[in-house]
């Protein structure tokens, strides 16, 4: 779109393009959107719901010096689903996604935003009206914990044993880049390792038990050729490159996450807070391991040629009945033969507030959820006492997905603390990263069967 229209934005308007979020060049100077300053100097323009309609960037970084041709360009395929959508937008929207339609639920997204708001009366909020709907789940403050939750969720609470698996063979002294092929290696077959970090752990443990468990094979963790192998078979090596594109840099991100819930439901959207922690979850994988890898690289400029991991497409399928598996920390999806398709790690329960036990079912699937919280049902935070409703994003309580669960205020869902899956406990709900969580929505429905075994 040419960006003529522009020229009488500042004094060097022909030197300046206003990119939208999308990645795209605006044709036209948005008057009616407040011009601010964002948290790295650049000017941004902000419409009164507090969204990002554009950001000012020099014309020769959007759309490089002479067009100049790289071969590196696009060479990180587009994703597969996601027909006539940009690969780099993430999380997916609810239409992208094959299955849900008009069925899915967003929490306590509004449905629509007709006009453009005017002054705003504070008023106390209404009683609200949970009707036929499932809250929730309650949350306290600090590393995104649960509020105790009934201590007996099985009819009797019987102790009902999980699946049996050979233990896998034991992960020698390797290399970071060694661990990290066997970790894509899990992660594209749908055996997830967590955070791809080139660190071994009882998550890269649990995915190839699980893995063997799934296939009938062996697999030697320190057979590397065999590990380099199996990867050229599944889509190529572990490592590419990535071009950090306008969309990336542009946001919306946040500066910080609050802990108080007054002030999360004061800001617009739990966005990501930098491009690097939003990059790291595109690429599943751990933030600081990003950096490690790019030294020096500064995140926010488009055109940023960066090394990350090949994750390939999702794992796809369709979910018959999942276990979440307190004892092994890990959420195991069958289909409807029985077979075990997928395998994520899963932080599940706790001692003071356990998850249930027995079956449940998958009432429905949210994606990019909405946090509704209400201090008569859920815990007391702080001095809140009022109903709250927090924004999505991938930075809220519950992630980009919540799979609600037939037994009220249980669900499975994302997490804004990836490292921290299967290595920590949960309060009564099971949480996965926002990648595995957002894969396994996509192969679940309404009517799954959940069971929680020890």
């Amino acid at each position: 779109m040419p960006a003529a229209a522009q020229q009488g934005y500042g004094q060097r308007g022909a030197d300046t393009v206003l990119v939208t979020p999308e990645g795209d060049v605006l044709d036209y100077v948005p008057y009616d959107a407040r011009r601010m300053r964002d948290g790295r100097g650049r000017t941004v323009f902000v419409d009164a719901w507090g969204n990002i309609v554009a950001t000012a960037m020099r014309a020769d970084r959007y759309f490089g010096r002479n067009e100049r041709h790289d071969p590196r360009r696009g060479r990180y395929r587009p994703v597969r689903d996601y027909s006539g959508m940009s690969p780099d937008y993430y999380p997916p929207p609810p239409g992208a996604y094959d299955g849900f339609g008009d069925d899915l639920t967003t929490g306590s997204v509004p449905e629509t935003r007709e006009a453009m708001p005017g002054d705003i009366e504070r008023q106390a909020l209404p009683e609200p009206d949970f009707g036929e709907t499932q809250p929730l789940p309650d949350f306290s403050t600090g590393n995104d914990s649960f509020a105790s939750l009934p201590e007996n969720g099985g009819a009797d609470g019987e102790f009902v044993p999980g699946p049996k698996f050979e233990p896998a063979i034991t992960l020698g002294k390797r290399t970071s880049a060694e661990i990290t092929a066997l970790q894509v290696f899990l992660d594209r077959e749908g055996f997830s390792p967590g955070v791809i970090d080139g660190k071994k752990g009882s998550n890269v443990t649990k995915a190839i038990e699980a893995w063997q468990k799934a296939t009938g094979e062996t697999l030697d963790p320190n057979d590397t050729d065999s590990v380099l192998e199996r990867l050229r078979l599944s889509g190529g090596m572990a490592f590419t490159t990535y071009e950090i594109t306008a969309a990336d840099a542009a946001g919306p991100y946040v500066a910080s996450i609050p802990s108080d819930y007054a002030e999360k439901a004061a800001m617009p959207h739990l966005s990501y807070t930098s491009t690097a922690e939003m990059l790291a979850e595109k690429f599943h994988m751990d933030e600081n391991y990003l950096r490690e890898i790019n030294p020096g690289v500064d995140f926010t400029i488009p055109g940023t040629i960066i090394k990350v991991v090949d994750i390939g497409r999702p794992k796809t399928g369709k979910v018959a009945k999942i276990l979440a598996d307190k004892g092994r920390r890990q959420v195991l999806a069958y289909d409807a033969d029985g077979l075990l398709i997928a395998a994520y790690p899963a932080s599940i329960g706790s001692t003071d507030t356990p998850s249930p036990s027995g079956t449940v079912t998958v009432e429905r699937v949210a994606l990019n959820p909405g946090y509704t919280y209400n201090p008569k049902i859920n815990f007391k935070q702080g001095n809140n006492d009022k109903v709250l409703t927090l924004q999505p994003g991938p930075n809220g309580p519950v992630g980009v997905v919540w799979i609600a669960l037939s037994k009220p205020t249980y669900g499975i869902h994302g997490t804004p603390d990836p490292s921290k899956i299967g290595k920590t406990q949960s309060h009564g709900c099971v949480r996965l990263t926002n990648w595995d969580a957002t894969e396994l929505a996509k192969m679940t429905s309404p009517g799954v069967v959940v069971e929680f075994v020890d």
